[in-house]
């Protein structure tokens, strides 16, 4: 296992540098210049080259590159000029309410679908099963953004419920940290609820007609028993799965309903590099953001192999 995880980070390497090599090429074709982004229109031209100068913008890609490089080597992200620090601090000050949304929504989205999918596949066939598949089918197919909007104008503007602007504060009391979290956090829950209940209803499904669940039923086993200790067991290796590809999407999908929810976190952060040109604060969070993926990607790796013994074999 430690010569595979050992393995595995070392292909991260070429992955991290693609990610940085076209990060650094992206931002470089952002509309608008960054300097007058920061200093505002009304600046005059001696302090834009100045600005200019002071961003390595005035030398030529292949130097920025260079420089940006030499920069990450000696763990150096560069520096925010529009939120005025250093960008590694500014991401690591603003990780923690983006995993705490995103944690948050992905252990309800596994809960829930995960239960709905074993209940579903266990009455296949019947009316919960048809509207189970109906209402995954929507759940899957719904825009992050518009599902925000709806519950906002709904819970927040008609019923006045619900708060949407912040994550609340621990001072006030846990419950105004969750009643800010409930819409945001349901919004990111929904794909990923959609798709685990998907993935684990045909997972099941294929465990349960197999021949040896039919053998430890005829053996007289109960049937709880082998669903629970049996039959989930073997379903979970598609899920696990299906979880690293839903982490990097819910991350994703947490930019966009940071940004609806106010919520400070990492998507709010981009937006704000992004509008004002900020490429240091860009490159690092979208590097920052890949490291978690791969790194989580990993964690499924490991995971699945310790869920399913024909891996250990191939790969010993």
């Amino acid at each position: 296992m430690g010569k595979i995880i050992i393995k595995r980070l070392l292909q991260t390497i070429p992955t991290l540098l693609v990610v940085v090599t076209l990060t650094f090429c992206l931002t470089r074709m952002l509309p608008g210049d960054p300097a007058v982004a920061i200093l505002g229109i009304e600046a005059n031209a001696e302090d834009i080259e100045a600005m200019r100068a002071e961003m390595n913008l005035d030398k030529s890609l292949p130097e920025q590159y260079a420089l940006y490089l030499g920069g990450l080597v000696h763990g150096d992200f560069g520096y925010s000029y529009s939120y005025r620090q250093d960008v590694l601090p500014l991401i690591t000050s603003r990780i923690p309410n983006t995993l705490t949304l995103t944690l948050t929504a992905l252990l309800f989205a596994f809960i829930i679908g995960t239960s709905v999918g074993i209940i579903a596949a266990l009455k296949q066939n019947t009316i919960f099963d048809y509207i189970v598949m109906v209402i995954t089918l929507v759940g899957v197919s719904m825009p992050i953004f518009w599902l925000a909007l709806m519950l906002v104008l709904q819970f927040s503007v008609k019923m006045n419920l619900l708060p949407v602007m912040g994550m609340g504060d621990l001072s006030k009391g846990f419950g105004d940290v969750v009643s800010h979290m409930i819409l945001p956090g349901f919004c990111l829950a929904t794909i990923p609820m959609a798709t685990f209940a998907r993935t684990m209803r045909s997972s099941m499904i294929d465990i349960m007609s197999s021949d040896y669940i039919r053998c430890l039923r005829a053996r007289g086993i109960k049937k709880l028993k082998v669903i629970l200790i049996h039959g989930l067991k073997n379903a979970l290796p598609p899920l696990i799965t299906v979880l690293g590809l839903q982490i990097a999407g819910t991350f994703t999908g947490a930019i966009i309903t940071e940004g609806i929810f106010s919520w400070p976190g990492m998507g709010t952060m981009i937006n704000t590099a992004i509008n004002n040109r900020d490429y240091s604060l860009i490159q690092g969070a979208v590097l920052f953001s890949a490291i978690m993926f791969v790194f989580c990607n990993m964690l499924v790796d490991i995971a699945y192999a310790i869920l399913n013994p024909k891996v250990k074999l191939e790969k010993g």
